[in-house]
């Protein structure tokens, strides 16, 4: 089982980004999926999570900016960011609780980190 996270890049203050985590391999299912941050000198912190169900959940910080979704069929979650600030610049991270089809169990994935820089 593998997450790839990708979409990260430089954006202006304001702008937007769309950051997107696909799972693949033997899977039989994903439970929920999320994104975290890093930023230098800082702890990883949950950004934004989403249930196999669509209930989602967004750290204060980005609530009204931010919307997490899914797209069960492609295994794929999404972040979409927009009025992004320079305090959103950091490494991020999805993740993923995944039951595996060859094992069946239930273990929880990361993918790699994609930077996303928010600077003028």
């Amino acid at each position: 089982v593998q997450l790839q996270a990708s979409g990260g890049g430089l954006v202006q203050p304001g702008g937007s980004l769309r950051l997107s985590c696909a799972a693949s391999g033997s899977i039989f299912s994903i439970y929920g999926m999320g994104w975290y941050r890093q930023a230098p000198g800082k702890q990883r912190e949950l950004v934004a999570v989403i249930t196999s169900e669509g209930t989602t959940n967004l750290q204060n910080s980005v609530k009204g900016r931010f919307t997490i979704s899914r797209d069960n069929a492609k295994k794929t979650a999404y972040l979409q960011m927009n009025s992004l600030k320079p305090e959103d610049t950091a490494i991020y991270y999805c993740c993923a609780d995944i039951r595996g089809s060859t094992d069946n169990r239930r273990s929880r994935y990361w993918g790699q980190g994609t930077q996303v820089t928010v600077s003028s």
